[in-house]
């Protein structure tokens, strides 16, 4: 029997070889084979976010993205944003804004919006719902969340204006 060829997966700026057919769901490799749990699997069809990750920094996902595609990409995760020691702005604002009931979506929340922040980092409230809409949330938390991506704005602002203050 012919065992696959490994796939070289760069995940949270680590080097991972995994042995797996080219066409395996990336979500099924980061959660069985390198046991990541901040994606979910939800609807399998691409449709609800539970499985977000960020390929190169842009919300994919992982349900529907083959191995092969990431192979050679950076692939982000919900545990590659920050540590509990030192949590990322996005994940500390969620925290502050008690964004979270079920937790389910949060995953696909937060990566979307780390994702919206990079590119812009003062959306308007049109902007966020917009960006999050392909995030399914079932427990009503949106207006919870929306200001809970408002508040990482500020988070990050702030951050950036203190290393732009060391670096003067």
């Amino acid at each position: 029997m012919n065992r696959p060829a490994p796939l070289v997966l760069n995940v949270n700026g680590a080097t991972h070889r995994v042995c797996a057919a080219a066409d395996t769901p990336l979500l099924y490799l980061l959660r069985n084979d390198l046991a990541l749990n901040g994606p979910k699997f939800g609807c399998g069809l691409g449709e609800c976010g539970a499985c977000t990750v960020l390929l190169d920094g842009m919300p994919t996902r992982a349900c529907v993205t083959t191995a092969q595609v990431a192979v050679g990409r950076e692939i982000t995760t919900l545990e590659g944003l920050g540590t509990r020691a030192a949590l990322h702005p996005v994940q500390q604002a969620f925290i502050e804004e008690q964004a979270a009931q079920c937790g389910y979506c949060l995953n696909g929340m937060i990566l979307t919006a780390k994702a919206l922040l990079d590119r812009d980092p003062h959306p308007s409230v049109a902007t966020i719902q917009r960006e999050l809409s392909r995030n399914l949330c079932r427990c009503g938390t949106h207006v919870e969340i929306v200001r809970a991506v408002q508040r990482a704005a500020e988070l990050l602002a702030a951050q950036a204006a203190v290393h732009d203050g060391a670096r003067a």
